[in-house]
């Protein structure tokens, strides 16, 4: 294409800055907060779906990496975390500092050149030590300083990472603290007045312990959500574990299977009768990809129309789960020429576009690329509308795809 619409991306990353925490929390907390050890690494595995490391001692033998230490957690940062500017070859499962990653994964300057690079006006940023939905905080014994660690990185991502300095061209993603539905519901609108209009949530909670989408749990955040117009994004592994099949899989399969999670999800909210509750609510699947959900639409409709009176739903799902898709559902990809033929079975109004930066699976440098070689049979009213028009309407962006605080 001659010109092909900047990408407003809806799926990417920030690596947190090691002061993150150290500057916003009280003083009292600093020395207790998630703060940056250099360490060795002694261990690091990924197998079964689940991601697991050993941190040595101090002068221990073994490749160093900066890890985050919060309670008992140690986490070190990864190839995985940061993997762009690399071949395919040279990503491997290793622990990194900040000095081996591209500084675009954390510094506001320089991913802004690097989104120029990449053709991409704006960006929507997941968390990377709070994890894809704050897990790390939700699973902290201390409550009080969980909390304030909670509001201090909404804080950060909404002042300085998305800040002046970004000039509208990083848009702001917040976290709640998922422990308490009524505190989670304070932070969504604390920042909605601010002008955050996404919020991340778990794909599964049951998997962290927390309540179901089938419960009454999550109504008093569901509901300021669906009064702010805050929409609720939930990645791909926000569950805390990534689909596989046996424990000693190799990641290659939870790599191929990372839609599975979302496809589980969709059947849930779907068949939980959530949408006609909260009319206003609008839910999107980060990196789950689109090509599986004409099936899944297609059979939740027919489940609907013939085992409705038996399956727990005749009394709450009103309406074919399809149409509620249709007003209520995001599904976003970053690489799905699958996907793009079957569009009209999605819905061009339902489909958003990412890029993943600065992750293994990143299109970047190439994402334009990519983008005009899967979308080149759509017309270009629809390419934009994949491209960042459906991403403006849904993240109250400006006519330009800027944001804008509240």
């Amino acid at each position: 294409m001659a010109s092909f619409p900047a990408i407003i991306s809806v799926d990417d990353h920030t690596v947190e800055p090691s002061d993150v925490w150290r500057n916003r929390l009280p003083s009292k907390f600093r020395d207790v907060g998630p703060r940056i050890v250099r360490a060795p690494v002694k261990e690091m595995t990924f197998t079964g779906g689940r991601f697991a490391t050993v941190m040595g001692a101090p002068g221990d033998e073994g490749p160093v990496a900066d890890w985050w230490v919060y309670e008992d957690l140690f986490r070190p940062l990864t190839r995985l975390d940061t993997a762009v500017g690399y071949s395919r070859d040279e990503i491997r499962l290793e622990g990194i500092t900040y000095e081996r990653m591209r500084p675009g994964s954390y510094s506001v300057p320089e991913r802004l050149a690097d989104m120029d690079l990449n053709h991409v006006q704006s960006a929507l940023c997941f968390p990377t030590f709070p994890r894809f939905c704050g897990q790390t905080f939700t699973e902290a014994a201390d409550r009080e300083l969980a909390l304030l660690c909670v509001r201090a990185y909404n804080d950060w991502m909404v002042e300085e990472w998305c800040g002046p300095a970004a000039g509208g061209r990083l848009i702001p993603l917040a976290i709640v603290p998922l422990w308490d539905a009524r505190l989670a519901a304070e932070e969504v609108r604390r920042n909605a007045a601010r002008g955050v209009r996404a919020v991340c949530f778990s794909e599964i909670p049951p998997r962290l312990g927390l309540p179901s989408v089938h419960s009454d749990g999550w109504d008093p955040f569901l509901r300021a959500c669906a009064e702010t117009g805050t929409v609720v994004a939930m990645h791909i592994g926000s569950s805390s574990r990534m689909p596989s099949t046996s424990e000693d899989a190799p990641p290659a399969v939870s790599s191929a299977l990372t839609f599975a999670n979302c496809c589980f999800s969709l059947a849930d909210w779907l068949m939980s009768g959530t949408f006609d509750r909260f009319p206003g609510l609008r839910i999107m699947y980060a990196e789950g990809q689109i090509g599986w959900i004409p099936y899944i639409l297609e059979r939740a409709d027919v489940v609907w129309e013939e085992n409705r009176g038996w399956g727990g739903i005749g009394d709450k799902v009103l309406r074919p789960p399809s149409e509620a898709f249709a007003e209520h559902v995001y599904g976003c990809f970053f690489d799905d020429a699958f996907g793009l033929r079957n569009l009209d079975a999605i819905g061009a109004g339902n489909v958003l576009y990412e890029t993943d930066y600065p992750h293994s699976d990143s299109t970047w440098p190439r994402s334009r690329q990519v983008a005009e070689e899967q979308m080149a049979h759509l017309s270009p009213e629809v390419t934009e509308r994949v491209v960042r028009g459906n991403a403006i309407e849904l993240l109250g962006l400006t006519p330009e795809g800027l944001w804008v605080g509240g």
